[in-house]
C-alpha cells in the first residue's frame, strides 16, 4: 500500500532547456520573420520550423530517460540536537550506468537551517551508487518529516529539462543542545555559582557494621551483634541511594518568554535532562513529567541508559501553548502515581500571584507525602528598589517601583509555600540548569528527603 502511495505521489514535468529556448530564437523566430515577408522564403521557414519542432517532438518523446533508473536513498531516521550541524548522507542509485548531471533538490521545513536547498551531483559512468551528504543545521527542537525530494535532468537531446518529484522517507528528530559550557561545567562540579555544603546528619540507610569507637553514641550500637560477639558493636548509615527524583515541566503560556537568550521552556527542558544525568551519577531514580492544561508527558524514575533516551524522547517536542497551567490536574496525576515519597521540583513560573496561589493550594497535599520544589528563572525587572542606584530618567523611577513590587510579591509568595512546606528556589537564567544542579545536590546533601 504504501509503495503504491508513493507511486502516485511522483510527478514529472517538462521544461524547455536553454538550449531550445535559443534554437527557437536562433532559428525558428527569424524564419517565421522572413517567411512572413518574403513569400519566396516561406518553404524554407516552414522546413527549418518543422525541423525544430520535430526535434523537440522526439526529444520530448524520450523525455523519461533523463531520470530513467535514478532512484533516491534517505537515512530514515536522523537525531541531531539544536543549533549544531549535521551532514545528512544521500545515496543516489544509478542503475543505467549512464554518466550525466543531476540536480537534487529538498524542501527544508521551518526550523532546519540549508545554506544551499539544491545540489549539482555528477553521476558516474558505471552502474552503482553516488554518495553526496547536506549540511543542515536545526534551530528547533521538534520532530521534522521530508516527504519529497526533486529532481533536474536534461533530456537525452539536451531540448528539455525533465523535473520529477520523488516521495523520501526521511524523519529529523532535533533534540535539546545540553553542551553549553556553563551547563557542562555544572554537571561535571555538581552545581554552578552554588557554594558547596557539607553533608548534614549521619544518613538513613544501613551500610555495615564495625567496632566500636570511642565516641560513638548508645542509639548507634547494634546491640543484638554485641551480644553475639561479647564486645560493643556500631551501626554505620550512609546517604540513601537510589531515591526518586522528578521534574516536572510547565509548557503553558509563562514558559513561552524569554529568560536570557531564550524562552523559560527551553531553558527548563535542558534544567530537566541535565538534572537527570546528574541524578544518574549519584545513583538516583529519575522521572520526568510535562504538563499545561492538560499533563503532556510522563515517565516513572528509572536509571540506566534507555530510560534517559526515553526521557528525552518523551519531551524534545514540548513546546508552549498559550493556555494557563492546571496546577490541580497535575498534582492529581502525581498523588495517584507516585507512592514512595519523592522529590517532586517544579519548574514553572510563579510571579503571577493568581498562578502562584493555584499552585500553593494545588500542591498542599503534595507536600505532605513528598519534598516539593519550585524553581523559576529570577525575572530581570524584580530587584528591590536601591538594587541599582545609577537613575538615568524619571522612567527609571517608575521601572524600580515596579520591579520592587514584583520582587515583594515574589517574597511573599516564597513565604507563602515555605508555610505549606514548599520550597521556590529564584534561579539565574543563564545558569538555570547548573542552578537546579546546585539545588538537588544540596537536597541530597542535608538529606532532607
Amino acid at each position: 500500500m504504501k509503495k503504491e502511495a508513493g507511486v502516485a505521489e511522483t510527478r514529472v514535468t517538462v521544461v524547455p532547456s536553454p538550449l531550445l529556448i535559443w534554437m527557437t530564437v536562433a532559428a525558428g523566430f527569424p524564419a517565421a520573420i522572413a517567411g512572413a515577408l518574403i513569400p519566396a522564403a516561406r518553404p524554407a521557414a516552414i522546413a527549418i520550423g518543422a525541423v525544430v519542432g520535430i526535434a523537440a517532438a522526439i526529444d520530448a518523446a524520450m523525455r523519461r530517460r533523463a531520470l530513467d533508473g535514478i532512484r533516491i536513498e534517505t537515512p530514515g531516521l536522523v537525531r541531531s540536537f539544536k543549533d549544531r550541524r549535521l551532514q545528512l548522507r544521500f545515496l543516489i542509485q544509478n542503475a543505467t550506468g549512464k554518466s550525466r548531471r543531476l540536480h537534487v533538490g529538498i524542501a527544508a521545513p521551518e526550523g532546519i537551517g540549508v545554506e544551499d536547498e539544491e545540489r549539482l551531483v555528477q553521476l558516474p559512468s558505471s552502474a552503482g551508487a553516488a554518495a553526496f551528504s547536506w549540511e543542515i543545521t536545526p534551530h528547533r527542537r521538534g520532530r521534522y518529516q521530508i516527504d519529497f525530494c526533486y529532481l533536474e535532468s536534461s533530456s537525452p537531446a539536451g531540448l528539455w529539462t525533465v523535473r520529477r518529484r520523488d516521495p523520501v522517507t526521511l524523519e529529523i528528530r532535533v533534540y535539546p543542545n545540553l553542551r553549553r559550557q556553563d551547563d557542562l561545567k555544572a554537571l561535571r562540579r555538581g552545581g554552578s555559582g552554588i557554594h558547596t555544603v557539607r553533608q548534614m546528619g549521619r544518613g538513613r540507610e544501613f551500610e555495615k557494621l564495625r567496632e566500636y569507637v570511642a565516641g560513638d553514641g548508645f542509639d548507634e550500637i547494634h546491640w543484638k551483634a554485641a551480644a553475639r560477639r561479647g564486645r560493643p558493636i556500631t551501626k554505620v548509615f550512609q546517604v540513601e541511594r537510589t531515591q526518586e527524583i522528578y521534574v516536572i515541566v510547565d509548557a503553558s503560556r509563562l514558559s513561552a518568554r524569554r529568560a536570557g537568550e531564550e524562552t523559560a521552556l527551553e531553558r527548563a527542558i535542558v534544567a530537566a535532562l541535565l538534572t537527570g544525568a546528574a541524578a544518574e551519577r549519584s545513583g538516583d531514580l529519575f522521572g520526568l513529567a510535562a504538563f499545561s492544561q492538560q499533563v503532556e508527558a510522563f515517565a516513572r524514575a528509572r536509571n540506566g541508559k534507555s530510560h534517559y533516551a526515553a526521557c528525552r524522547d518523551a519531551i524534545y517536542q514540548l513546546h508552549s501553548r498559550s493556555v494557563s497551567p492546571d496546577f490541580d490536574e497535575i498534582a492529581t496525576f502525581l498523588r495517584l502515581r507516585l507512592r514512595r515519597r519523592a522529590l517532586l521540583m517544579f519548574l514553572t513560573s510563579l510571579d503571577d500571584p493568581v498562578l502562584a496561589e493555584n499552585f500553593a493550594r494545588a500542591t498542599q497535599l503534595l507536600a505532605r507525602r513528598h519534598l516539593v520544589v519550585a524553581a523559576m528563572p529570577q525575572p530581570e525587572w524584580a530587584h528591590p528598589l536601591f538594587h541599582d542606584p545609577r537613575v538615568a530618567s524619571s522612567r527609571d523611577i517608575y521601572r524600580r517601583l515596579a520591579g520592587h513590587l514584583a520582587w515583594r510579591r515574589l517574597r511573599e509568595t516564597e513565604s507563602n509555600l515555605s508555610r505549606k512546606g514548599v520550597r521556590l528556589a529564584l534561579l539565574d537564567p543563564e545558569k538555570f540548569a547548573g542552578g537546579l544542579i546546585g539545588l538537588y545536590d544540596e537536597i541530597k546533601q542535608r538529606q532532607l528527603l
